[in-house]
């Protein structure tokens, strides 16, 4: 039930800040972002440990930035795999950008809906 609802969260997420940022960030409709939240679900399971782990030096050394620079390159990797025609970031600054929002908006909601 709590990844369903993750998914459910992100891709309205993707939809809101695809509406409110067009010029960064686009989404075809709401099938895409639903698509692109469960791709965006499976890397994080699965890639980003990893990514972490391997990058945990640079990490320590810039004091955790380096870890919204991993984020940024999940969502493009969300973006290569779902199709960059109808899931697409305008450039790798605005996936950081978005990555950093969707961040804050999933902390806000967790921590708030969290029983």
């Amino acid at each position: 039930m709590n990844f369903i609802r993750r998914v459910l969260i992100n891709a309205l997420i993707f939809v809101a800040i695809a509406g409110l940022l067009p010029n960064y960030f686009h989404v075809a409709n709401l099938w895409i972002a639903l698509l692109a939240a469960v791709v965006l679900s499976l890397l994080n399971a699965f890639v980003k440990p990893v990514l972490v782990i391997l990058s945990l030096p640079i990490t320590m050394l810039t004091l955790g930035f380096f870890y919204l620079i991993i984020n940024a390159f999940i969502l493009e990797m969300t973006s290569f795999f779902v199709g960059s025609e109808v899931f697409y970031f305008s450039s790798f600054g605005s996936a950081l950008l978005i990555s950093l929002i969707i961040s804050l908006v999933n902390l806000v909601i967790t921590d708030r809906f969290s029983v």
